[in-house]
């Protein structure tokens, strides 16, 4: 265990160091753990021996639970709605049609018997949500007529449909006694069911009061997410469909300081995308891949050029859609995580087949992210789809967090110069607002004409400011002996790019000249420019 938890240490580690370049390069980062994992499996350079495939089934179908969940609570359903039904329709029938193309190619190219053949069409049919959107934020890519919505939803909801293909299939291969469509039925009905009575159930929960801190309403929701999938899978539903639809019904409720519960849940999903693809990646033996690196690579081809295409613009176009965007969507189908975790399961069954079925879907994941990940921004852009006037993190709930107001008080002493005014009078910006006036233990909701008096706690409300690319807000106490204290600011040496721009004393706050003077116990807020924190690092 202390070997393990040393390796899942260093490698994120090493992975947060890699962030600002892997930003820098086009190829998917995501595509760099899964390189990471093969330097240190028992081919690359560390040589770490590992094939314990119930282990990482086991690691990988917990971040799905996660990734599946947030994929749910950062969909904005109210950018989707116009192409809802065009999602639902390719996360389902797209799902199946692409699983039988695949299977009939299998079958007639590879010469591979059916049952086999649907298992791969099965395991492969879903595309990966994590890449999807790892792509589209990062490149920045806001599409026309609501696609990036489109890709996002069906993305994050079809892998619940490849997950019941793949278990009817497996049942099927073990010659067991099957009712397909009471099986499907069982498991949609409850995925459902379970999925968005926990949603419900929390959401009147949180409502209600019943839980009275930030810091447990986030452990609450990490309860129900486990809870949504485990429910319906005891009772032998889809637990995947189960925990995504929770996560919508949840990221679409009106919750307060929901941005809190955001910056949680991606983090822990960033950190499950990049323990699970590590994984996968030390998993393999990359000395055994050349035998299956043909036949991978012609489903690939196929699934990119004929398969996918083929259902898309049928599925599409009662909708009418340009042939744009069947293009874009067409491209944008690469296949992740979700196939070889599904693949894991396959052959953990025990089922024999001609190809290691793992190494096949492994090849074919490394071939979709490579070629189609990499392309996906200068295709959108070939076919013209690019929304420059659009932000394409409008398409997540979490953008909305992000836009939330920030409330501040503000107490009134003897001599600050609103006493005695009109809220009219004290002129503020339309931008800040004056929700409360807290007056000898009165509530005031303030109007215009509303008199401030000293002694009056006022709360205001205004735009939250958060971190930009290249300039960021830091706060800095000064304790006793610090080197700074008693220094006025135009004795301190500041580096280029970095200033002091606000100082809360006690209960004042000050806007301070190069004359202040720094006293122990001072708050300093500073500005920071990327290029300045970039140099410190250097030094």
């Amino acid at each position: 265990m202390n070997d393990a938890i040393l390796l899942i240490g260093a490698v994120i580690l090493i992975c947060i160091l890699m962030n600002r370049f892997l930003e820098r390069i086009p190829v998917p980062s995501l595509l760099i753990f899964i390189a990471l994992g093969m330097c240190f499996g028992e081919n690359g350079i560390f040589r770490i021996v590992f094939n314990d495939y119930a282990a990482v089934n086991l690691i990988c179908s917990v971040s799905l639970i996660f990734i599946m969940f947030y994929g749910g609570f950062g969909t904005n359903l109210q950018a989707a709605r116009p192409v809802l039904a065009q999602s639902a329709i390719l996360s389902t029938l797209g799902v199946a049609g692409t699983a039988g193309a695949v299977a009939v190619f299998a079958h007639l190219a590879l010469q591979l018997p059916w049952l086999e053949s649907l298992l791969i069409g099965s395991v492969i049919s879903s595309t990966d949500a994590a890449s999807v959107f790892n792509i589209l934020r990062s490149n920045k890519l806001a599409l026309k007529h609501h696609t990036d919505s489109l890709l996002e939803v069906e993305s994050g909801s079809n892998d619940p449909m490849s997950y019941m293909l793949t278990t009817v299939t497996l049942s099927l291969m073990a010659g067991q006694d099957v009712s397909i469509p009471w099986l499907l039925l069982q498991q949609i009905s409850l995925g459902v069911l379970f999925g968005l009575l926990t949603g419900a159930a929390v959401v009147w929960l949180l409502r209600q009061n019943f839980v009275d801190s930030q810091q447990r309403r986030t452990v609450l929701l990490f309860a129900a997410m486990l809870l949504a999938y485990a429910l319906p899978a005891v009772l032998g539903g889809n637990g995947y469909l189960g925990v995504y639809l929770c996560g919508i019904w949840l990221g679409n409720a009106k919750l307060s300081q929901k941005r809190y519960l955001v910056y949680f849940f991606d983090v822990l999903t960033n950190v499950c995308q990049v323990i699970i693809f590590f994984l996968l990646g030390l998993l393999v033996t990359p000395v055994e891949l050349p035998a299956v690196l043909l036949p991978a690579l012609g489903i690939m081809v196929f699934l990119t050029v004929a398969a996918r295409p083929v259902v898309v613009a049928v599925l599409l176009a009662p909708f009418r859609a340009p042939a744009a965007q069947i293009g874009v969507v067409s491209w944008a189908g690469l296949r992740g995580a979700a196939s070889i975790v599904f693949a894991i399961s396959a052959v953990l069954s025990g089922m024999p087949m001609r190809y290691d079925l793992y190494n096949l879907v492994f090849c074919i994941v490394l071939f979709s992210i490579a070629v189609q990940g990499s392309l996906l921004p200068r295709v959108a852009r070939r076919f013209g789809m690019i929304d420059q006037n659009e932000d394409v993190a409008k398409t997540f709930n979490d953008y909305q967090a992000e836009s939330d107001v920030d409330f501040i008080k503000i107490h009134l002493g003897s001599g600050h110069p609103w006493c005695g005014r009109t809220l009219k009078q004290a002129a503020l910006p339309p931008e800040l607002l004056v929700t409360m006036v807290l007056r000898k233990g009165e509530t005031i909701v303030p109007q215009g004409d509303t008199t401030l008096h000293a002694g009056d706690l006022l709360v205001l409300a205004g735009r939250a400011f958060d971190d930009r690319e290249q300039l960021y807000l830091h706060e800095v106490d000064l304790e006793r002996g610090h080197r700074w204290v008693n220094k006025a600011l135009a004795e301190l040496s500041l580096p280029e790019g970095r200033r002091i721009i606000l100082i809360k004393r006690g209960m004042e706050t000050m806007i301070p000249t190069g004359r202040t003077v720094l006293h122990a116990g001072d708050v300093l807020v500073l500005t920071e420019s990327a290029a300045s924190a970039q140099k410190l690092q250097g030094k």
